[in-house]
């Protein structure tokens, strides 16, 4: 089993950057990160042999809200010879939320930072390829925003839905 305390003192031992455990989740162990130091750290848990976090499980970004100005990224990482699990989380500034990629590192990484992206608007840097993946590559905004605001029309096509206006007495009402 991995144990958090060790794990956060060999980390700042061996890199000197400082840890903290989030006390706010514990299934699995999440540290919180400083931004800048991610790919420094994933790249020591992916090469220590103690450790071998050999595969990144997801990565999920975050819009804390516009009072809160942030926005978070959180790496879920796993070591399938080793079966520890383990979180980091990264918190940016919501106005320009960028942080270096980790696909270098986990190819996986490829397609769940340019999901961030694409939702989000979070940015990797280095990314090989940070382009949309869901949307169209010319589609306004960042859907997973909290003040997203779709846009009218695309392309000639109504793009607001609006649930009440098309089920009436749970039947969905056709136009004809």
């Amino acid at each position: 089993m991995l144990d958090p305390e060790y794990l956060v003192l060999d980390i700042e031992t061996s890199l000197g950057i400082t840890l903290a455990i989030d006390q706010g989740m514990n299934t699995p162990v999440c540290l919180n990160v400083d931004f800048e130091k991610i790919h420094q750290i994933c790249e020591f848990l992916h090469e220590d042999d103690r450790y071998y976090f050999d595969q990144l499980s997801s990565l999920t970004g975050i819009d804390n809200g516009i009072e809160a100005a942030t926005m978070e990224v959180i790496y879920h990482l796993y070591s399938i010879p080793k079966d520890y699990h383990l979180a980091l989380k990264v918190v940016l500034p919501r106005e320009n939320p960028e942080v270096e990629s980790v696909a270098n590192i986990w190819r996986t990484a490829n397609w769940h930072e340019r999901e961030a992206y694409d939702l989000l608007g979070i940015r990797f840097t280095g990314h090989p390829d940070l382009r949309r993946i869901l949307l169209p590559a010319d589609w306004e905004g960042y859907p997973l925003r909290k003040d997203y605001q779709a846009q009218e029309k695309y392309h000639g096509m109504t793009v607001k839905y609006d649930r009440d206006d098309s089920v009436e007495n749970g039947e969905l009402k056709m136009e004809n």
